[in-house]
């Protein structure tokens, strides 16, 4: 166990490597008590320094002060009993009287191990520190926590005089021994607050385990060294306890009034403000073997080039100048001016978890990581160690604060514990601890506004703390940040501001506002855009501004102001804003944090930023047009170094890394030269060797995409690039080529500097012919990823190259030098010679070896002492001689057969190289670290030759021995062979000293320091300088060191030195061992006497048993054989089952028997059965029953979250009938309600109503007014018509606008005493409220309506809680259950998978097969239900569990079993058959026979079946892949959503809490409420009645007033009645009646009538009692007139129309009826107004009962809450919450404290701010409104004047224009009369319709004319032809008369055709006659507007003549 010893503290024969500093190291300040005490310190140290001395020269001395000082040692853990407060007062105990001698063990030498093995010689380490403080860093976290209370606690100064050779064993027992004690943090942090009294009896259990780990180590004798070293630890420890134990029964009882007075003194001392550490003497130093030769300092740390920028806040500020940064092991001070660094060792070796500064800057504190790692607080500038802290964590700080005082200091822990603590650090004690949270932390940091607040964040969490001082102390409460509906994210950055907000950062770069743990806002930026682009890093609260810092490399300053008074109204919960400044850094930087500096000299503040992406930057934010740009001081790696390789020239070393650049450093000058960025992560590189660039300048490397770069280096030019300029040498592009698909893993030059080969990721090896140019050769594949590639030494015959694959593959292919291969088509070569060799895991069979070993020198020592004691055995008598042999036979017992672990998964090549031809070194990771392991290449028929088990193996092993199995990464050996150069994966370098040159036989001898990160600081690569004198170390954590290699000359004088003071050694003889009986229950003599004698008859009968057993179980095995026998024969020879029975009837006897027995024992415990029966019902019914949900807890796949349900009781029946019947009354109290209703509401919702019909209603009218006026006219006229009565109705409605607009200003003006109602409520409602908080305790409270609690209330309430809690957990079961069915659900596919899985892989050979992952089992907590169900199977199962238990307690259990029958021993056998190994070898022999089988035939099968193979072989390796991925995607996609409901299922437990307690409190105000109810009840139905009385008054008030407002609606329509009957008789008089007058009187006489009933009868208002009395007036007038006119009314005068006479006594009839309709309106009015007036006293009365009820009401209300807030009632608060100070303390009593809701005393605090600004506002308002109001008289005036001169000059102008003053309203409307034009219009429009319509119908007449002149025609010309021969034939006839009778009569008289000529022209004289009438009344027409012209007249139809007419007849 050394290797454990060396990781923990560094114990080694050589000043230890401390990883965790154990109590022996830690030198602990001295107690300021008196000033005696300070004169002794100095005496101390002297007599420190003397003891180191002496422990250096004569360790051989320390034995007998050992001894002595053992005898006076007491326990602490038994003095904590007693006080477990304080130390040891001033009794000089061992462990003080030793502690000075703990110094001696500091350079404690090699050969003090064998002394110490035998618990002689043994020497502590340095310190000095109080015993109780030392236990506690082995113990569990709740041991220690019972001692951190005084953790600066020391002994007194008197210890100063103690002897100086003592040595403290029982400090060495607490630190070591206990250390094994399992730590269980997560619990033991939080048993802060336990009763103290009980810490220390956890610690005496401690001796017990000691006294096991006794007799372990005296049974270990003859291990290892490294075993024999934790044995003597754990031997000398309890030796210490046994002595301890017995000092302190002795002195308890003596000095328990000494310790109690103890107490009060250790209380008053102090730590000296100048007391510091050697912290020389607490560093670090290297692990080195006594035989290693090799001194402290053969590496010196001489420069670092690296930077860890991707760790959190890893750049702090020391001074303005000086910046200090966590590098590895390593705190580097870094000089920003002259760039020179400083640099601080870590103490533990573990590497440094945190830094932090003082804000004082006088100190920072460097918070480590190891085992139990300390916090060192060094002073600054003189970097003394001035404080440790230790215990605060278990592994690694994660991150560290001080408070702003700088006397607090807040660490938190990591992984496994995350372990907040609070340090008083200036006296190293612990002030509270809490468990952070269950995941990683990032950050603590406390308030700077609010003493005892901290914050913590990390992984989905921010948590908010408080310092809370309660009645068992000071308690340390977090209150966990609830996300809500925001996605739960991991917060890096967050500030606190000044009133207790939080403003915290996200992943996805927007801020979240925290108050009361709740998050109040989200904050983004306007358009959905988020404030950055990635994660916030940092937000700081500098100067009033606020600034994020993000990974987007911007750094953006907000608006404090806005931010801290963000709210948002939606249910977004965004509140979007933009930020006023920002700032880019620079392209693809990612900024970790910033710090703030300033100049004193020149007052410049100056920011430095952390650059994620390798560099230190410095930074202006003063964001003004002089603003300097962002400038980068310091460049480093980002991320992992992968790459690093010096020149063979000169001092150049060359690096490359995940951050896409190569770097160039001159180690000499300590520089960077030249950096070179590119596309892809570097991930190989070599300085090419002076065989290929004789000037050794150039560098090639290997890419992540495959790329192979060949650059050189050269100096810069002067024509450079600008941004050049900083670099000292350029590197220039060579060549570049892509060999590879995938990433490049290693490069490789052969020894003639011919052939470049590069190993890559996508299974290739890629060779290079090197020229001028680098010219492909071609490539092979291998099995798969290639990760180190290594050419054979020139030594070798043949040129070959080695390829270590990742899977344990390693192949040898012989180089293609010479070879000439076909490349024409492809590169890829065949028929390269090669060799493969297998790596095959034998470290468990080495181990087992080992074991063995050890095992056998135990068996040897046990024997020895067996021998001695029973040779004293039989010289006392008690055995004798013959007895010997009996014995020897009984301790043989069988080995349990024992089978080598082979890793499913085969272990990772991490390195090697040849050791010689055909022979090579493997470093192997995982499991098989630990050795280094030569194998060898072998021929298929040497390895046929092997045996099985044989075959793959290495050749031989060796240990790597103290490394703890941590894995080796690269080993190099030194230029002389003598050394080997070993980089570790926890970052130490191992220097292993070499026997032989270059041979590795042992690796024992070694020197070991750790240098880079012990987590993830793997070392990439030892580079050593040309000249052997520089070595320099690349590690993933991004650091590059350089140390200074000691020179050999200086290391042989230094061992020479060394061995020097090497005192000699001891003689065996000198000091006898003596073995101490420690055992209080050890036999007497006697006893042991008797016991010997029962042990011997007890074994005699015990081997008489064992001969039965023997001889039965050989039948047994001879019976199973021949049943195996007769297996294996032909089945027709086999023998029957019955064959072999002797005797049937036997068994069936046996049969009967046991039948038998069985019914007699189930008669027997029948009724017990029974009895048990009802009981397991009863209590099924009683406890399983009622349950709804046991508890179920869910476990996830993959981590160890689980997920616990509910335990939740059923809701029984009565809850649910009470809830409804809650339910139901309340429906009937909201109906109630309702009904009751107070009817004002309904008034005054009436009004509005009202109100707003009125609006509508006047709206409707408005637009109807303003509507546009239009005409149906059309064309031009009907536009120009439109135009102008668009113009009149502008002006129309400008006329209206001013009117109403000058109503509504007469109508607002107020008078001049008028008070607005508001502005009366609202000086009312300030009068009462404002600035005044109601509290409940006061005397005048009136508690609200809807505040007041009753039974039923409080009943309701219970019940509605009782049903949330139960929902909730409800809700929760069901969420839980169906994730429980999913795992079942996903257990059952990965088991189908698993099935395929296993298909698929028997189709594979064995060499292609992938570990299958086992398939997942339910745990018995996940189905708890099945604890109830069981089987026969099970019961028996549980009965044979409990006898094995049984006997294992009795120490019986022979191997032999009992007499069961042949089953029992074939499952026994069948068992052991199983569980054989012996079938894998076979298994494993028949699959590698398939193999070669298929080979075999591979030879004779075709290509095509060859490539058919082929794609099946690669199908089925898909399916493989793609079945472990679903495997693996369903364990962590469950694994995932556990992990959710588990948070949620934390958030539910913090509201199921809360909701106990309310229901605590809601329970105590039912039942004192329950007390109060009768007289409530009877008080609230007074109330009630008065109540409902008002509301009946008020009810028929508002139905009086309703019917007052309809009779005033009544009357304002008959008055308008009236008037329009008035003007119905002035209109029927025309104009100009001479009987106007007299007309007049008899309209308005008022004559007698018969009354009539009006039906309709309305009331009147004030202004008919006016018009009554116009019309008595002019009645009288009338009268006087009549008088004196002498008319009669009653009869029309001469003259006068009678008709209108008639009318007017019509419409006097007429106005009389109104006059009396009127007048009964009015009497009715005034008995509605004496009907509201008396209803009003009586509501007056009635209100004053209810006001007087209402006030009892009250007073008791106000009684009952007082009682109320006599109950107690659980409100948590936080200290920050607590502002009742008392002499600025926070008082024990808080009873007069008032609970307060916080917002609420801001408001007031902001109203007494609001009501001075507002009174301010309020006089400078009045002022103003002063001088506005003279302002405005004035201006009022002005515009009179104004009004005056623009009417006197509007009058002017219609003078000037119309002659008169005219009306313009009328004008307008006689200017264009709308109505006579669309009449007009109209006319027109149907005039042209009828023309239409006589055109048609002319055209149809016309028609039907054609048709009848055709038929007249073709008639009139049959009738002519018929008249014309009638015609002829008379005149014939006539002619032949009048030639008969006369002759000469034909020329008398006129002439026919002179008588129609002249017919025709009257006719026409008369149509000219009628035309030219017709044209006159045209003419006529046309004069006038308007005028129509009609068709012309039809001229008069031509009369026939005559004789036609005749002859038409």
């Amino acid at each position: 166990m050394e290797d454990e010893k060396t990781a923990e503290g560094g114990q080694g024969d050589s000043p230890p490597d401390k990883k965790e500093p154990e109590p022996s190291d830690k030198v602990e300040p001295p107690l300021q008590e008196t000033e005696q005490d300070k004169k002794d310190v100095p005496k101390e140290e002297e007599k420190t320094e003397e003891v180191k001395s002496s422990g250096e020269k004569k360790p051989d001395s320390d034995a007998p002060k050992e001894k002595a000082g053992e005898e006076k040692v007491e326990d602490p853990k038994s003095s904590e009993e007693k006080k477990p407060e304080s130390e040891p007062p001033t009794e000089k105990s061992g462990d003080e009287k030793t502690e000075e001698a703990k110094p001696s063990g500091e350079q404690k030498p090699e050969s003090e191990s064998s002394k110490e093995k035998t618990g002689e010689g043994k020497t502590e380490e340095p310190g000095s520190e109080p015993p109780v403080e030392k236990a506690g860093e082995g113990k569990t976290e709740q041991a220690k926590s019972s001692e951190e209370k005084e953790p600066g606690s020391e002994p007194p100064a008197e210890k100063a005089e103690e002897p100086q050779g003592g040595t403290n064993e029982t400090e060495k027992k607490e630190t070591e021994g206990e250390n094994k004690v399992e730590q269980e943090p997560a619990k033991e942090a939080d048993s802060k607050s336990e009763d103290t009294t009980k810490k220390p009896e956890e610690g005496q259990e401690k001796p017990a385990e000691g006294s096991k780990v006794e007799e372990e180590g005296k049974q270990t004798e003859a291990k290892t060294d490294q075993e024999n070293s934790e044995g003597e630890k754990a031997e000398e420890t309890t030796e210490g306890d046994k002595n301890q134990n017995a000092t302190e029964g002795g002195e308890e009882e003596g000095d328990e009034e000494g310790n109690k007075a103890a107490k009060a003194e250790e209380e008053k001392k102090k730590i000296p403000d100048d007391f510091f550490y050697n912290f020389e003497d607490m560093i670090s130093q290297p692990h080195i073997t006594q035989d290693s030769g090799l001194p402290q300092d053969y590496l010196n740390l001489v420069h670092s080039f690296g930077y860890d920028c991707t760790k959190r806040h890893n750049l702090h500020l020391l001074d303005e100048r000086t910046v200090c940064f966590a590098a590895g092991n390593y705190v580097l001070l870094l000089d920003l001016q002259t760039k020179e660094q400083k640099y601080l060792r870590s103490t533990s070796g573990g590497g440094i978890g945190a830094i932090t500064v003082d804000p004082s800057k006088k100190y920072f504190a460097v918070a480590e990581k190891g085992v139990s790692p300390n916090i060192n607080v060094f002073e600054y500038p003189s970097l003394k160690l001035h404080r440790i802290l230790r215990g605060g964590t278990e592994r690694s700080y994660s991150y560290v604060d001080f408070n702003p005082k700088g006397d607090l200091l807040a660490s938190v822990g990591g992984d496994p514990d995350y372990m907040l603590t609070i340090w008083d650090w200036k006296e190293e004690q612990t002030v509270l601890r809490s468990k952070a949270f269950s995941q990683e932390v990032f950050r603590v940091t406390f308030s700077t506004e609010l003493e005892g607040q901290l914050t913590t964040a990390g992984t989905g969490h921010i948590r908010f703390w408080k310092m809370a001082d309660t009645f068992t102390g000071l308690k340390l409460q977090g209150e966990l940040g609830k996300f809500g509906k925001t996605e739960i994210s991991d917060i890096e950055g967050y500030v606190e501001l000044p009133d207790g907000k939080v403003l915290s950062g996200t992943e996805n770069g927007n801020m979240l506002l925290w108050e009361g743990g709740l998050i109040k806002v989200e904050i983004g930026r306007k358009g959905k855009k988020l404030c950055h682009q990635g994660s916030i890093q940092q937000i700081l609260l500098d100067e009033g501004e606020l600034m994020t810092i993000g990974s987007d490399g911007y750094i953006r300053v907000w608006d404090f102001e806005s931010v801290d008074t963000a709210d948002v109204a939606d249910e977004s919960g965004l509140f979007e804003m933009e930020p006023m400044n920002e700032l880019r850094v620079g392209h693809d930087v990612h900024l970790k944090s910033i710090l703030k500096s300033t100049d004193a000299e020149n007052e410049i503040t100056v920011w430095y930023a952390q650059d994620a992406s390798g560099g230190i930057w410095k930074l202006d934010l003063t964001f003004s047009h002089t603003s300097q740009a962002p400038d980068k001081l310091f460049t480093y790696h980002a991320g992992a170094i992968t790459g690093c390789d010096v020149s063979p020239l000169t001092q150049l070393v060359a690096t490359t890394g995940v951050d896409h650049t190569i770097r160039v450093f001159d180690f000499l000058q300590k520089k960077q030269l030249c950096e070179k960025r590119f596309a892809d992560a570097g991930t190989a590189l070599i300085w090419a060797p002076q065989i290929v660039d004789a000037k050794a300048k150039t560098i090639i490397a290997g890419f992540s995409d495959g790329v192979i770069r060949v650059m050189t280096v050269a100096q810069a030019g002067e024509d450079q690039a600008p941004k050049k300029l900083k670099q000292d040498i350029d590197l220039d592009l060579k060549q570049v080529f892509k060999p590879h698909n995938k990433a490049v893993t290693s490069i490789a030059v052969n020894d003639k500097g011919e052939i470049l080969a590069t190993g890559g990721a996508d299974n290739t090896i890629f060779f290079l012919n090197i020229g001028e140019t680098y010219e492909p050769i071609g490539f092979i594949e291998t099995p798969s990823a290639v990760k180190q590639i290594q050419w054979s030494p020139s030594s070798f015959k043949k040129s070959t190259l080695l390829v270590f694959c990742e899977d344990g593959l390693v192949l040898e292919i012989d180089s293609p030098d010479g070879a000439t291969f076909d490349t024409s088509k492809t590169f890829h070569i065949t028929g390269l010679p090669m060799r493969s060799f297998k790596f095959k895991s034998i470290k468990s069979r080495l181990r087992h070896e080992e074991e063995l070993e050890r095992k056998r020198k135990e068996e040897l020592e046990r024997k020895k002492r067996e021998e001695e004691e029973r040779r004293k055995r039989i010289e006392r008598g008690l055995e004798t001689e013959s007895e010997q042999g009996d014995v020897e036979e009984e301790k043989k017992t069988p080995e349990p057969e024992w089978k080598p672990y082979i890793p499913s998964e085969p272990s990772p090549i991490l390195t090697g190289f040849y050791s010689e031809e055909g022979q090579f070194w493997l470093s192997m990771g995982e499991f098989d670290a630990g050795y280094l392991y030569e194998c060898k290449f072998v021929s298929e028929e040497e390895r046929n030759t092997l045996p099985e088990e044989l075959r793959d193996e290495p050749l031989q092993s060796v240990p790597v021995t103290e490394s703890n199995d941590v894995p080796i990464t690269f080993m190099h050996y030194s230029g002389d062979g003598r050394k080997m150069l070993i980089g570790m994966e926890d970052g130490s370098i191992r220097i292993q000293n070499l026997e032989k040159e270059f041979k590795l036989d042992e690796l024992s001898s070694h020197w070991q320091l750790n240098l880079h990160d012990n987590n993830y600081g793997r070392i990439v690569k030892l580079a050593v300088s040309p000249d052997e004198r520089m070595l320099l170390s690349a590690g993933s954590d991004g650091n590059l060191f350089l140390y200074d290699i000691m020179e050999q000359e200086k290391v042989d004088q230094k061992v020479a030195e060394a061995k020097a003071k090497l005192p000699s050694a001891k003689k065996s003889g000198e000091q006898v061992t003596v073995d101490d009986i420690d055992d209080p229950n050890a036999y007497s003599i006697e006893d042991a006497k008797q016991k010997a004698e029962h042990d011997k008859m007890m074994k005699i009968a015990d081997e008489k048993k064992k001969d039965v057993r023997r001889q039965i179980a050989k039948l047994r095995r001879q019976f199973k054989s021949i049943l195996e026998q007769n297996e294996g024969l032909p089945v027709h020879l086999q023998l029957r089952k019955e064959e072999f029975e002797l005797d049937k009837d036997i068994k069936l006897e046996l049969e009967k028997q046991k039948t038998d027995r069985i019914d007699i024992v189930r008669k027997e415990l029948a009724w017990e059965a029974e009895k048990q029966r009802i009981a397991l019902e009863k209590l099924r019914k009683r406890y399983k029953d009622v349950v709804e949900c046991e508890r179920i807890v869910v476990k996830a796949f993959k981590t160890p979250h689980e997920v616990a349900s509910f335990r939740a009781a059923k809701l029984s029946d009565d809850f649910y009938h009470m809830k409804a019947d809650f339910e139901r009354r309340k429906t009937m109290t909201m109906m109630k309600d309702d009904i009751t209703r107070d009817p004002t509401r309904d008034l005054l919702g009436g009004k509005t109503l009202h109100s707003d019909d009125q609006t509508g209603t006047g709206g409707k009218h408005g637009d109807q007014g303003g509507a546009k006026v239009t005409t149906t006219l059309k064309g031009s006229m009907g536009e120009r018509i439109n135009k102008a009565l668009h113009k009149v109705e502008e002006k129309k409605q400008k006329r209206a606008a001013r009117r109403a607009q000058w109503e509504e200003l007469y109508n607002t003006k107020p008078d001049d005493d008028y008070e607005d109602p508001a502005d009366v409520s609202a000086i009312k409602e300030a009068k009462d409220n404002m600035g005044d908080y109601k509290l409940k305790t006061a005397k005048d409270y009136v508690v609200p309506d809807h505040l007041r609690m009753n039974v039923e209330k409080a009943r309701g309430r219970l019940l509605i809680l009782k049903d949330l809690i139960h929902e909730h957990k409800y809700n929760f079961n069901l969420r839980l259950l169906k994730i429980r069915d999913k795992k079942l659900s996903v257990i059952e596919e990965i088991r189908e998978l698993v099935a395929e899985l296993e298909n698929v892989q028997s189709q594979l050979t064995r060499n292609k097969h992938k570990t299958i992952p086992p398939i997942p089992r339910m745990h018995p907590d996940e189905m708890p239900e099945k604890k109830l169900e069981y089987t026969r199977d099970t019961l028996l199962a549980f009965k044979k569990e409990m006898e094995m238990k049984q006997k294992e307690a009795k120490g019986g259990g022979g191997g032999f079993g009992g007499f069961g029958g042949f089953g029992g021993n074939a499952g026994d056998t069948a068992k052991d058959k199983g569980g054989s190994p012996t079938p894998k070898p076979s298994t494993i022999m028949s699959e590698s026979k398939g193999g070669e089988d298929e080979e075999m035939v591979e030879f004779d099968t075709s290509p095509l079946e060859v490539e058919m193979k082929e794609a099946l072989e690669i199908k089925l390796i898909y399916e493989q892949d793609r079945l472990l991925e679903r495997i693996q995607e369903l364990l962590l996609n469950f694994d995932a959503e556990l992990r959710l409901l588990r948070h949620d299922k934390f958030k539910l437990d913090i509201v199921m809490k809360n909701a106990d307690l309310r229901q605590v409190t809601l329970f105590e105000e039912f039942v004192l409420l329950k007390e109060y109810e009768k007289r409530e009840d009877v008080m609230e139905a007074k109330v009630s009645g008065k109540q409902q009385e008002k509301l009946d008054m008020q009810a028929k008030i508002i139905e009086l007033q309703g019917k007052q407002d309809m009779k005033k609606k009544e009357i304002e329509k008959l008055q308008e009645k009236e008037k329009q009957l008035y003007a119905q008789f002035q209109a029927s008089l025309g104009d100009n009646n001479k009987f106007a007058d007299y007309l007049t009187k008899v309209f308005k006489k008022k004559i007698k009538r018969a009354k009539k009933k009006v039906t309709d009868g309305e009331g009147s208002d004030e202004d008919s009692d006016e018009d009554s009395d116009d019309e008595s007036d002019w009645d009288e007038d009338d009268e006087e007139s009549e008088e004196e006119g002498g008319y009669d009314l009653d009869i029309c005068p001469p003259g006068c129309d009678q008709n209108i006479y008639d009318n007017t006594c019509q419409l006097r009839e007429k106005k009389l009826d109104i006059e009396e309709a009127l007048q009964e309106e009015k009497k009715n009015n005034d008995g509605l107004k004496k009907d509201i007036e008396s209803n009003n006293k009586k509501l007056k009365v009635v209100d004053s009962a209810l006001k007087a009820a209402q006030n009892d009401l009250e007073a008791f209300q106000l009684e009952k809450q007082q009682k109320l807030n006599e109950l107690d009632v659980v409100v948590t608060l936080k200290l920050h919450q607590i502002q009742y100070m008392i002499n600025g303390i926070l008082p024990q009593d808080l009873s007069q404290t008032l609970v307060f809701e916080s917002h609420g005393v801001t408001r007031l605090q902001h109203r007494i701010k609001e009501l001075e600004h507002e009174k301010h506002m309020q006089k400078k308002h009045m002022k103003e409104s002063r001088r506005k109001h003279v302002q405005l008289i004035k201006d009022r005036k002005v515009f009179d004047s104004k009004i005056s001169e623009m009417e006197e000059r509007t009058n002017e102008m219609m003078i000037a224009k119309f002659g008169r003053i005219v009306d313009l309203e009328k004008l307008e409307t006689i200017t264009v009369n709308r109505q006579i034009e669309e009449l007009k219009e109209k006319l027109r429009l149907t005039e042209i319709q009828c023309a239409e319509e006589l055109e048609e119908w002319d055209e149809k007449i016309a028609e039907k004319k054609a048709k009848i002149t055709a038929l007249i025609r073709d008639n009139t010309d049959r009738l002519d032809q018929l008249c014309i021969l009638l015609n002829e034939k008379k005149s014939f006839e006539g002619e032949l008369d009048s030639r008969q009778k006369s002759s000469g009569q034909e020329y008398t008289g006129a002439r026919k055709a002179d008588l129609r000529e002249r017919q025709r022209l009257i006719q026409l004289v008369q149509l000219q006659a009628q035309e030219i009438d017709a044209l006159k009344e045209e003419i006529m027409l046309l004069s006038r507007k308007g005028g129509h012209i009609l068709p012309p007249a039809q001229p008069p139809l031509p009369q026939s003549p005559p004789n036609m007419r005749t002859i038409s007849n």
